[in-house]
């Protein structure tokens, strides 16, 4: 049994608000699959959510239909306005001849049922059937103009979804990518709810459509008697019911199935990407990986085969009901026409209007539940994106405002001063950083030192705009960090991180992306430009390009044809290169020899020393033997500065950090002879 565990009705469980089954049944009534027994995925946030969709109905759906219509309307405005009027305007003219040709559809019957010889009557009928065709025939024009504007429209739409929510995710805090609620809420947007997009555009024209071949249809039958207009209305009662509780039903699935897609995603990854593959095997983690994902799947699959289920129950119903009502509209209009309450002539009219209206009708009613389905993906996505953008650094000059006008942070510094900095993650109970002041000079190789969490890749983030901290300031030369745009202090700072994208591009892109210089010409001689030259022999980059069999021009990923593989250690040069090549007055090295053996090592740090140059250093490291030589250490311990100075200085003191630079010291030492 183990990883796969059986499965079984039973109620549906929310955010734990509600105990006992009342709340389970509520859901089940409204439409909610059942819960299957996957206790991680009953008590997501997202989860309350389905109590006030289950009790969504069709008043409700008409409430709220009209706000998704004007959302589409200006998101097909924003992505083309000229599109967008040409496809109503033609909608709408096309209505106008629909209605047009079925009233002159009156006059046809009325010349073919007059008394007299039927080649005058074909000849009476001639003049108003020559007005129909032309009316068909320009409708049919126009609707084929209108279809084509909307064909354009969708791509524009597309492009203009995908580049905010890109833009959006991009420039978020750091912080919010740990958050697993904002993680599903992006799985959601990214997911359907981006996809639902020009979706929603097509099925708002859609509506428009239906509606106004409803109104053309609905028009010709007031004209022709006002009691034919009641019974056309009444077919929409029953398909409309079916339509709304079938899309209440699928989303109230979708919704539940975030977290599993997200869950079987990860999974997948960790069973197809090549990074994975030998862990996967040398820890036999193949059966269970296979038995996670079987039971994930199982979860699914009982859920959607549930869905199915109960949508043909409400489906079949749709259907009977709606067979009743036609039933009861021609009924009537026979009722109507043997007591004389209407002429042969426009009875004939009537039926031909009725058969049009119910055409328009079925696809308005299919329009309206697809648009507001649509339309609650389509609101996960703006709610996620609105989300999204209320956690972007907010950091403008406030000059507009009336303000005093601040200081724009300087292309160099004199010092970098950090002030009593704090600084808690989402979530956490305690604080990563307590209150810490230090201060980096120009020109200084500063180190910071410590055991894991204490707090030193933190500090390390904040003074490079990564993080806000929660109290306290990070300045240069007197201009604090938080009052400039983040790309300013980003664009003045490189980072070199333990933890560093394996690109999926060539050898030059991976050192020079970013700054956005123009690439020399392809080649690995004197052709490149001397700064990637200068970075990649600074870093020991050059050795690993000159292995390559295209050089620079050689595509690091062998996914693609012709692409090369590197090691870690060869990964972990290009990645130092890549900070030398930014040229920051702050250069943040962080664990940057993780992968590298002890020579490279050596070199390292020996190559670091040397680009410093006038530049400022920021060196953080287990490795105590590569700081002696910094200009001022600082040890961090549970989130506070508890000591500092250089190594000398700090090795007299006899605290953490000479009780570390021991025991690694001692790690080297000979061992004595038993």
């Amino acid at each position: 049994m183990g990883a796969r565990r059986r499965l079984k009705e039973g109620p549906y469980q929310g955010d734990g608000s509600e105990s006992g089954g009342r709340r389970g049944k509520r859901g089940r009534k409204g439409g909610a699959p059942p819960a299957l027994e996957l206790p991680e995925l009953t008590t997501h946030r997202w989860h309350a959510r389905t109590g006030e969709l289950a009790e969504t109905g069709m008043s409700t759906m008409a409430r709220r239909l009209p706000s998704v219509i004007v959302q589409a309307a200006g998101l097909a405005w924003r992505a083309s306005r000229a599109d967008t009027t040409v496809t109503i305007s033609l909608n709408l003219l096309a209505g106008v001849f629909t209605a047009f040709g079925l009233l002159a559809t009156t006059g046809v019957l009325t010349a073919l049922f007059s008394g007299g010889p039927t080649p005058e009557r074909v000849r009476d009928a001639l003049p108003a059937l020559a007005v129909v065709a032309g009316a068909v025939a320009l409708r049919a024009g126009l609707q084929a103009g209108a279809g084509w504007a909307q064909a354009r429209l969708e791509p524009q739409v597309e492009r203009l979804v995908e580049l905010r929510l890109y833009e959006a995710t991009t420039a978020v805090h750091l912080t919010a990518l740990d958050d697993s609620d904002f993680l599903d809420e992006l799985k959601r947007a990214q997911g359907r709810g981006m996809m639902s997009a020009p979706r929603v555009v097509q099925h708002a024209i859609d509506v428009l459509t239906g509606a106004v071949g409803m109104v053309a249809a609905a028009g010709t039958l007031g004209v022709l008697h006002p009691l034919l207009l009641p019974l056309l209305l009444l077919t929409a009662l029953p398909e409309g019911w079916a339509s709304v509780r079938s899309a209440r039903m699928r989303y109230l699935t979708e919704l539940t199935l975030v977290g599993v897609a997200r869950r079987k995603w990860i999974l997948s990854d960790l069973m197809i990407e090549r990074r994975h593959a030998a862990e996967v095997r040398s820890f036999t983690m193949r059966s269970f990986l296979l038995g996670e994902y079987d039971r994930f799947a199982a979860y699914q699959r009982g859920v959607e085969l549930d869905l199915a289920r109960r949508q043909t129950i409400v489906r079949v119903t749709g259907d009977m009901l709606k067979g009743v009502a036609i039933a009861a509209v021609y009924a009537a209009l026979g009722l109507m026409l043997w007591r004389g309450a209407v002429p042969l002539a426009v009875a004939g009219t009537a039926v031909l209007a009725i058969r049009a209206g119910q055409t328009s009708l079925v696809n308005l009613v299919f329009a309206v539940n697809q648009c507001y389905e649509e339309g609650l993906y389509f609101g996960d996505y703006l709610a996620f994106c609105a989300a999204a953008e209320s956690r972007v650094p907010r950091r403008a000059l406030p000059a507009a405002s009336g303000l005093e006008e601040r200081r724009p942070l300087p292309d160099d510094f004199a010092r970098v001063q950090v002030q009593d900095v704090t600084f808690t993650y989402p979530g956490a109970e305690t604080p990563s950083l307590r209150g810490i002041s230090l201060e980096l000079r120009k020109g200084e190789v500063v180190a910071l030192v410590g055991e894991n969490g204490s707090g030193k890749t933190t500090l390390a983030r904040i003074m490079a705009g990564l993080y806000d901290p929660d109290g306290g300031e990070v300045l240069w030369d007197g201009v604090p960090l938080t009052g400039v745009p983040p790309e300013d202090v980003w664009d003045r700072v490189a980072v070199i991180a333990q933890e560093y994208t394996h690109w999926p591009m060539t050898a030059r892109q991976n050192i020079t992306m970013g700054r956005g210089r123009p690439e020399a010409k392809a080649g690995t001689g004197a052709g490149e430009e001397p700064a990637v030259l200068a970075a990649a022999r600074a870093a020991g980059a050059d050795e690993v390009v000159a292995g390559l069999a295209h050089g620079y021009d050689t595509l690091l990923d062998r996914r693609f044809q012709g692409g090369a593989e590197l090691s870690g250690g060869q990964w972990q040069r290009l990645a130092v290169a890549r900070g030398f090549y930014r040229d920051a007055p702050l250069l943040i090295c962080d664990e940057p020899t993780a992968a590298l053996d002890a020579r490279a090592e050596h070199h390292l740090f020996e190559r670091i020393r040397t680009h410093a140059d006038g530049r400022t250093v920021l060196l953080i490291t287990h490795r105590l033997a590569s700081v002696r030589y910094a200009d001022r250490i600082f040890v961090l311990e549970h989130g506070r500065v508890t000591e500092q100075g250089d190594h000398g200085t700090l090795m007299a003191q006899d605290g953490l950090y000479a009780e570390l630079y021991g025991l690694q010291a001692a790690a080297y030492a000979d061992d004595p002879v038993a």
